[in-house]
């Protein structure tokens, strides 16, 4: 990797440098628009006592889950258990620290921290658990809590396609968290399915600009599906 190209060859390349006790941004909804193989490097790695900041934890037996079922997560930062067993009974026997945050609110989070914004005032959770601790002020007759921005040592995207430059384009509802946690890392590392050469993007498609990124790798994707339901 020299200058503006942001490509590496390898996953081992891609995550060099992460450590253990760090602080991983981690994009992807479900199942949806995940650094799949960039989680499976992290295992390979064995990085232990993370921080993660993600909407939710994967499922059991991939995504994110993975990496639960080796201990290598510490602190669980998101917004929703969901699918994942493994997430809910470390949750409930103490194991793994969770801070569960509101999904609209843990976007802001990112966004406010990849934009330079130390803190910001919301209405949401006040008057619930949530709140605890914060700092309440009123705003138009209203109590609002302040919530401090999120940023990490490390992200983790994935996209659909990108230049060697690292200008990077989402897929649909595949950017989800993902433009949020690109801005926010001190290191981000993108996953794509097509690198392309410079200039073949449309310029007004872009969807994270390659300022933010500092890594690109090429990919195979599984792409399961988070919960099959077929019609009787």
């Amino acid at each position: 990797m020299a200058g503006f190209d942001k490509r590496v060859n390898s996953y081992a390349e891609a995550l060099a440098g992460l450590e253990d006790g760090m602080t991983l941004l981690a994009g992807g909804f479900g199942l949806c628009g995940i650094p799949e193989n960039l989680i499976t490097e992290i295992r390979r790695k064995g990085t232990r006592d993370l921080t993660v900041v993600s909407n939710n934890c994967g499922v059991d037996g991939f995504g994110l889950g993975i990496l639960l079922e080796d201990r290598q997560i510490r602190k669980m930062i998101a917004s929703y258990v969901g699918e994942n067993a493994l997430f809910e009974q470390q949750l409930l026997s103490g194991e793994l620290e969770v801070e569960l945050t509101p999904q609209g609110t843990l976007a802001e989070k990112m966004r406010a921290g990849g934009a330079g914004i130390p803190a910001f005032y919301t209405a949401t959770g006040y008057g619930t658990t949530i709140a605890e601790g914060k700092e309440v002020r009123e705003f138009n007759g209203r109590p609002h809590i302040l919530e401090q921005a999120i940023t990490g040592d490390f992200a983790i995207v994935k996209g659909w396609k990108a230049d060697h430059f690292g200008n990077v384009v989402y897929r649909h509802t595949a950017q989800n968290f993902n433009p949020l946690a690109a801005t926010a890392g001190k290191v981000t590392v993108v996953e794509v399915e097509e690198i392309v050469e410079p200039g073949e993007l449309e310029p007004s498609q872009i969807h994270t600009p390659g300022i933010y990124v500092d890594r690109i790798i090429c990919g195979q994707f599984e792409k399961r599906i988070e919960k099959r339901t077929l019609r009787g």
